[in-house]
């Protein structure tokens, strides 16, 4: 039987059935959300190069500055040579070589948890184990600024969701304390979970979760806690452990999810938690099971960045020192860069028009610092995300601030 579309006399439709995507994105564009793809001809680090123009560079996650160090690039290097450039399959077939798990041991060893499993990005990891332990008969209660990633898994759990006012403990402890009393909707049987999932450090704000008062509610109604720490990884803690060690509370947080993309400076996310968790999720989280591991390069990276940054101490140690430095000028020129503590500093615009102008005379004056605007914040919650890293120097912070000045005050944004 022959196909009726291969016969030319069949008519066709005439119209395209995604035209109403370009109506979208003029859309974006005439409410200046529309956010053009700043293409790199360099490599990543504190001077990059973009349109063929060398530019400071304040948008990178490369905390530590670690993408270049010369101990990673060997192992890397070494890698690639005697082991190939990729590996070939997924942990569960033939994709699980010694070294993903070694990488993993020694990873539950600076986390001072019992067992880690990798995954292919933090993303990966938050929407591969929060469907895994939630389901139709938990709760899962999350701070209303959560990670997108934590957004998604959640709605990939199917569990129902309870969401608390940002870092407000007090709210924390009433929506405990509600699900504690009533119990599961229409039945009143107790949750078999209750999953309290918050950020570390939030990604756009900069500031610190409350994870002591997190923790004392959580206990207080029977429930887990689940720490996405993508940003302070190789951020806060000794030698970069993350918010669970910068509070000292190893033993009370069941889940910890790192990055291996930022901080450490290769590509990846893990999960850190109990053996039982790592082995419920090599049997069933989603992306897990049905993507290819890391390559030999990437894994073998990774595992000479967690010597190096603790036998580097000076690397976690410039790169605060840049950011109360840049931070504090910041402060004293007139910005309100809002509730920052970490490197991660928003430099609130307000409206997005503001953002876009900001950013691209910040170009022109010779710095890289891109704008945030919705959906990624709220419409009036506007900003320019700046991340200062330990590989910048004194010199290049001091032009990126005379940038500042010079683009603040003539946008008016700053006086002086």
């Amino acid at each position: 039987m022959s196909d009726p579309m291969s016969d030319p006399s069949v008519a066709r439709p005439t119209t395209d059935p995604l035209a109403f995507l370009e109506d979208e994105v003029a859309a974006l564009r005439e409410r200046h959300l529309y956010r053009a793809l700043q293409v790199m001809s360099s490599g990543q680090g504190p001077i990059v190069s973009v349109d063929d123009k060398r530019l400071i560079s304040l948008s990178s996650n490369d905390y530590l500055g670690l993408t270049h160090h010369p101990r990673l690039r060997e192992a890397a290097i070494a890698a690639v040579r005697d082991f190939g450039v990729g590996s070939g399959a997924v942990r569960t077939i033939a994709g699980t070589m010694s070294m993903h798990e070694a990488l993993e041991a020694e990873l539950a060893e600076f986390k001072g948890t019992p067992a880690v499993l990798t995954f292919q990005s933090g993303f990966s990891a938050n929407t591969g184990v929060i469907p895994t332990i939630a389901g139709e008969t938990d709760l899962i209660v999350s701070d209303a600024l959560n990670h997108a990633s934590i957004i998604d898994g959640m709605r990939l759990s199917r569990a129902p969701r309870k969401i608390y006012p940002h870092a407000d403990i007090e709210a924390l402890r009433t929506v405990l304390e509600e699900a504690v009393r009533d119990g599961r909707p229409g039945s009143g049987e107790p949750y078999r979970l209750i999953l309290v999932v918050t950020d570390g450090v939030f990604s756009m704000d900069g500031d610190i979760a409350p994870l002591p008062g997190i923790v004392d509610a959580a206990e207080a109604a029977g429930a887990a806690v689940f720490v996405d720490d993508a940003h302070a990884s190789g951020v806060l803690g000794r030698d970069g452990r993350g918010s669970v060690d910068h509070f000292g509370l190893h033993g009370r947080v069941a889940i910890q999810v790192g990055t291996l993309s930022k901080a450490v400076g290769a590509l990846g996310g893990y999960v850190a938690g109990s053996t039982a968790l790592r082995e419920i999720l090599t049997q069933r989280s989603r992306p897990f099971l049905f993507s290819t591991s890391h390559p030999p390069a990437v894994v073998a990276a990774c595992r000479e960045a967690l010597r190096v940054m603790q036998e580097q101490p000076e690397l976690h140690e410039r790169l605060w020192a840049n950011t109360r430095r840049f931070k504090g000028e910041l402060a004293r020129l007139g910005f309100d860069t809002g509730r920052s503590e970490t490197p991660i500093t928003p430099v609130m615009m307000g409206d997005p028009e503001t953002a876009m102008r900001f950013s691209d005379r910040l170009m022109g004056e010779g710095v890289f610092a891109q704008p945030v605007v919705f959906p990624t914040v709220a419409i009036d919650q506007a900003r320019i995300r700046t991340i200062v890293t330990a590989a910048h120097a004194d010199g290049q912070l001091d032009e990126a601030l005379a940038a500042f000045a010079t683009v603040g005050r003539e946008l008016g944004l700053i006086s002086g």
